[in-house]
């Protein structure tokens, strides 16, 4: 279980994430929405260790269990493969299962192909198979599919149902879109302005939400 406890962050004086408490359950699956800014992308950084907060806990992070996937993943210049395989560095047969991984979200083919000179999507989709390539505790995915067409959002998403299923893992990624959180995600927390104004279950808060700011985001999308 993973807690936060009057956790806040400011950037130049503005206060970006104000959490008084939030707790995430472990096993499940939770999709972080709200508008640009609303502070989706420094919760996910604070969990992730790559971002200290000013004040405030984070109990339960396994942060030597845990895959974190930026908004704009980092690509070496090296091979696709070798790219994948730095996840897999103290396991046995790093080729093997970095190319089971790579055939998991269409990419086999650009196996030896430079990391560097993938398009957009084809580089979320490395940088997904890099978390997939061995069992995780947490996975926290900042907007995972931003990048990619149709094809290669459903092939990823499947991919992520299978491997949560698989492995017991605690999800917990952030989304523009309701409609992906309805199809992933077990829990729903919608942030404005930097604070938790509504959490529950998926179907309550995307198709029954309580409160008017929820409502006002949800509006614009049809579901």
């Amino acid at each position: 279980m993973i807690q936060l406890t009057n956790v806040s962050k400011q950037y130049a004086g503005r206060t970006i994430l104000e959490i008084p408490e939030l707790t995430f359950e472990s096993g499940k699956r939770y999709a972080l929405i709200g508008v640009n800014g609303s502070g989706k992308t420094t919760l996910l950084r604070l969990m992730a260790g790559t971002l200290q907060a000013d004040c405030g806990q984070i109990r339960g992070v396994p942060l030597a269990d845990m895959g974190y996937m930026p908004q704009s993943p980092y690509a070496f210049s090296f091979s696709v493969r070798k790219n994948v395989e730095i996840a897999l560095q103290k396991s046995t047969q790093p080729a093997e299962k970095a190319l089971a991984a790579l055939a998991a979200v269409g990419l086999e083919k650009l196996a030896e192909a430079r990391g560097d000179k993938l398009s957009g999507g084809e580089t979320q989709r490395m940088a997904f198979a890099r978390m997939i390539a061995c069992p995780r505790a947490l996975l926290l995915l900042d907007e995972p599919t931003s990048s990619m067409d149709i094809k290669g959002t459903d092939q990823i998403e499947n991919q992520l149902l299978r491997y949560a299923a698989e492995n017991g893992s605690t999800v917990i990624l952030s989304t523009h879109s309701p409609a992906q959180a309805l199809r992933l995600a077990q829990e729903v927390v919608y942030l404005d302005q930097g604070k938790v104004v509504e959490q529950g279950s998926t179907e309550q808060v995307i198709k029954h939400p309580r409160m008017e700011s929820t409502r006002l985001f949800l509006q614009h999308w049809r579901l």
